[in-house]
């Protein structure tokens, strides 16, 4: 991959999107992670100039429902073949009547209702706290909104994403709920993914593709997988359009965020050195070892 003076583009495809248009010199690429096994090899190669890595986040065959992913260990791995900047795309339901099927949302904020999954890189020897107040890079998105327009997709900046353990769909009740909270749509994938990335100093910005109403829309009936797929299978053109166009989007930009994505363990420690556990310290040498090593 490319030297860190460069970005390097990462890319988690979820539902209905397993590979990428105009990729040079694609290979696939295994990636061993303290963490344990990714999902998937990493698909590797370039677009527009810019190296990319692609990572199927149900893995290829979608043979990993959401609650059992290794976020962990998806994020580990890209960041351990240089990825600066990470492009979340996946599948959800909308609780607004404007987001129909075949809406893209840029996401901008998260309400986190997971209950299962291992959030945290920084475990018992080693503490740190980030902050999630804004948990998607704003350069990253308005470069993806960009690109998105002038590929000819569409798409709605701004939105609340619940994130809902699963593999299950919502009750009534629940669906009901979370229009009342104005979150705009809900899916079971990008928790703790944000966090993880922000853990690992990434910037990140999710694309959310609404393939139904959840089941609080009258006219609507609860949802249906045939319905899902139908609807995923006309948006996976348009995401494969959507991330082609972002990667040379990010061609020549400084390499430094200016909102501090790739600084944030800077801190965010609070263990202090003597304290911390030195197996773990090996774990975190991709995630954290800028950090690790000057302190």
């Amino acid at each position: 991959m490319a030297s860190t003076a460069q970005p390097v583009m990462g890319v988690l495809g979820g539902s209905g999107v397993y590979e990428l248009d105009g990729l040079e010199a694609p290979r696939w690429q295994r990636v061993a992670s303290p963490f344990g096994e990714p999902s998937d090899e990493l698909l590797c190669g370039t677009l527009g100039g810019v190296d990319v890595a692609f990572l199927p986040r149900h893995g290829r065959g979608h043979a990993i429902p959401p609650s059992e992913v290794n976020y962990r260990a998806n994020i580990d791995a890209l960041k351990r073949v240089g990825v600066t900047d990470l492009l979340s795309v996946s599948a959800c339901g909308s609780l607004r009547t404007e987001l129909a099927p075949g809406t893209f949302v840029l996401v901008d904020q998260y309400v986190d209702l997971t209950v299962s999954r291992a959030k945290s890189f920084f475990t018992s020897g080693c503490v740190a706290h980030v902050s999630m107040a804004h948990p998607v890079c704003s350069r990253l998105a308005e470069r993806v909104e960009e690109a998105a327009r002038g590929a000819g997709v569409a798409v709605v900046r701004g939105g609340t994403y619940l994130a809902m353990e699963g593999p299950q769909f919502s009750s009534l009740a629940e669906s009901r709920l979370y229009r009342s909270w104005d979150c705009d749509v809900l899916g079971m994938t990008n928790m703790p993914e944000a966090k993880l990335a922000r853990e690992a100093e990434l910037c990140y910005a999710s694309v959310a593709m609404v393939t139904d109403y959840d089941c609080w829309h009258s006219e609507h009936g609860h949802v249906e997988v045939s319905d899902i797929v139908a609807v995923l299978t006309r948006n996976a053109e348009r995401a494969r359009a959507l991330v082609a166009a972002s990667a040379p989007a990010l061609a020549g930009r400084p390499l430094p965020c200016p909102e501090g994505c790739n600084r944030v363990l800077d801190s965010a420690l609070i263990t202090p050195p003597e304290a911390r556990d030195p197996e773990l310290l090996k774990m975190l040498d991709a995630v954290a070892g800028r950090v690790l090593r000057d302190s």
